[in-house]
């Protein structure tokens, strides 16, 4: 495994104290991870996601979706249905395993919808800045400028 040092962005960013934890669980989650069920993220519009997974046998019922501080869980569970109790497969190709799939979201990213049709659930989520995190323009005050205070040099002035 690749050690990254992440001193010099530390140097010019403020509270991203979490940064390096991320980076750490990431490249920990490799193919050692879950891979069940599959699943698309695709980026829409500049604030607007959507997380497309492959429930393909799982009710509406059977599907849990949990969103809490930064991580969004859906898990699905089912239990053996009695119509097929006294099957015997020869092959069983289609999963229908419990799973229990983490997605770490960034701040202000907020799940809008979820949508199940064809085997496919789909998440809406949108980020939503609220108002005092948004970029604002700062005034300088100046001596000139009524609303401003000066503030005055106390130092004694060199001769020239």
């Amino acid at each position: 495994m690749n050690a990254y040092d992440l001193s010099p962005l530390f140097r010019s960013t403020v509270g991203f104290d979490h940064l390096s934890q991320l980076i750490d669980s990431a490249f920990k989650m490799d193919e050692r991870g879950p891979s069940y069920p599959p699943y698309n993220i695709a980026k829409l519009s500049e604030d607007d996601y959507e997380i497309t997974m492959a429930v393909a046998g799982f009710k509406q019922s059977e599907l849990v979706i949990t969103a809490q501080q930064n991580t969004l869980t859906v898990s699905g569970s089912t239990a053996e249905k009695a119509e097929e109790a006294g099957k015997a497969y020869l092959h069983r190709g289609i999963g229908t395993r419990s799973f229990e799939r983490k997605f770490s979201l960034a701040d202000h990213v907020k799940v809008v919808d979820a949508h199940l049709a064809d085997g496919l659930l789909t998440l809406k989520l949108v980020r939503e800045i609220p108002e005092a995190s948004k970029p604002r323009t700062i005034t300088i005050n100046t001596a000139n400028n009524s609303n401003g205070k000066l503030i005055e040099d106390k130092a004694p002035k060199k001769a020239a």
